[in-house]
């Protein structure tokens, strides 16, 4: 009788424990899991400021993006990549915080900045002029660092530019 139990138990926790995982809403894990893997460097007025950041290359890391985020470091944000110069459509459909959008051309001059984007919304954002990259932050720093169009990006994916 005992022996039956304990059989019965090891097959049970297990099968719990895979339905429960199963079960976990996939927006839970996108909010728990990201870490940057790069940084990034802004040349401002006011001097250069470091951010660690995740970098989103592929169509379906664009389309996610900082999506389900309840919240983010000051210094971290998220680096979108195109393969080409283009003027560049975004918006703040399920992204819970409020973020500052620049956006960079490919020689990583910024061209423009949307501040203090309102979260949830699926109002269109589109960059003034052609870019091929966008950086998100949290609202604020933007204004904090002094950043405005014609700062410079450093970072391996922009060729070094006077």
């Amino acid at each position: 009788m005992l022996s039956n139990l304990l059989l019965s138990r090891n097959l049970i926790v297990p099968a719990l424990i895979s339905l429960l995982l199963i079960c976990i809403p996939e927006n839970f894990a996108i909010a728990q899991s990201h870490e940057p893997t790069d940084r990034l460097l802004v040349l401002t007025a006011t001097g250069k400021h470091t951010f660690a950041l995740e970098i989103a290359r592929t169509n379906e890391e664009r389309a996610k993006g900082l999506m389900f985020r309840k919240s983010m470091p000051q210094d971290h944000g998220m680096l979108f990549v195109f393969h080409d110069v283009r003027p560049i459509s975004m918006w703040m459909k399920n992204t819970l915080i409020p973020l500052d959008m620049v956006f960079v051309s490919g020689e990583g001059i910024v061209t423009s900045i949307v501040q203090d984007t309102t979260p949830l919304s699926e109002e269109i954002i589109t960059s003034d002029r052609p870019a091929q990259a966008v950086i998100e932050v949290n609202a604020g720093v933007a204004q904090k660092i002094g950043l405005a169009p014609g700062d410079k990006i450093r970072h391996p994916l922009f060729p070094i530019t006077p």
